[in-house]
């Protein structure tokens, strides 16, 4: 029984292939949010071949387990397979990505469990900096105005979610640039980008040598700051959030020879001072319902020899 093999190699080919034709792609900062797509399917597929494969490998290794795979299906289905044929090598196979699986629930679990931990602090640091007022019912307001020297604005997901910005913040931008950057913040709400962050780096930090778990991170990231800046840009304007994006980090060394932690920004500012076209609605949906067949594909490969003998 060789499908097995067939399907991990079909996860190493997509997770080394597809990266690679993305990064080649003109057309992922033009639309960042159907690039979230097409990595969220890619990552999925990749998860996909190795689940197909662990399951098909424990039916072969384990009577009992193929017992239950294939409880249903005819027998001419279940011979189809050659379940019998298979050596020490498929439980092996079965206990390794196995023991992936759980280990990649771990560190999902892990990452979520730090996230609120630090949800929970930083909530615990805004009432200690903006304490309510008397007569103020807890999370009746959504904006929380919090005293601070460094011009700064942030989603504070929860519940309920609060956006955070700064006095320093509110003295520098003015009218429709503050907007903008709450708009921003809005943005990565409404699409609760939190979620997309804490489970590729639940992937990248449990699977450190595997690069395309690092380059969804990465590109997660990225592009959700894309994203969240072509939310604010069409509600008011490229230059007006282009302005309010550059006020904001201009005293972080953002814009210096060496910036650091906000080495994106000057590339996000002139992505907006220099919009590129966006693709026409019939290409976007091609894209789309491409990256969504991705994931369908090691499902059809692991149907071919039951369909064989139905046909």
């Amino acid at each position: 029984m060789i499908l097995p093999a067939v399907l991990l190699l079909l996860g190493a080919l997509t997770a080394v292939v597809a990266p690679r034709l993305l990064a080649r792609a003109d057309w992922p900062d033009r639309e960042p949010v159907v690039a979230l797509w097409a990595w969220q399917c890619v990552v999925a597929a990749v998860l996909v071949c190795c689940a197909l494969s662990m399951t098909l490998s424990a039916a072969a290794a384990w009577h009992a387990v193929g017992g239950h795979v294939f409880a249903t299906a005819p027998r001419a289905v279940a011979e189809a397979y050659a379940l019998g044929t298979a050596g020490l090598w498929a439980a092996m196979t079965a206990v390794a990505l196995a023991l992936g699986g759980l280990w990649s629930a771990a560190m999902l679990a892990r990452e979520v469990v730090r996230a609120r931990a630090r949800r929970r602090r930083r909530r615990a640091e805004l009432r200690l900096r903006a304490p309510l007022l008397p007569g103020e019912v807890p999370g009746s307001s959504p904006l929380v105005v919090l005293e601070g020297e460094r011009p700064d604005a942030w989603w504070l997901p929860g519940t309920p979610p609060r956006l955070v910005v700064t006095t320093a913040a509110l003295r520098r931008l003015k009218g429709r640039r503050l907007d903008a950057v709450l708009a921003h913040e809005q943005g990565h709400a409404q699409a609760r980008h939190d979620w997309l962050l804490h489970c590729s780096a639940a992937l990248a930090d449990g699977f450190p040598q595997v690069p395309v778990f690092a380059a969804f991170r990465d590109e997660m990231h990225r592009l959700v700051e894309l994203a969240a800046d072509d939310v604010a840009s069409r509600r008011f304007g490229r230059l007006t959030t282009a302005l309010a994006l550059v006020e904001l980090n201009e005293d972080r060394g953002a814009f210096g020879p060496c910036p650091a932690a906000q080495a994106q920004v000057p590339q996000r500012v002139h992505r907006l001072l220099t919009p590129p076209d966006r693709l026409p609605a019939v290409r976007r949906l091609r894209l789309t319902a491409a990256a969504s067949l991705v994931p369908v594909v090691p499902v059809l490969v692991a149907f071919v020899p039951g369909l064989r003998a139905l046909g």
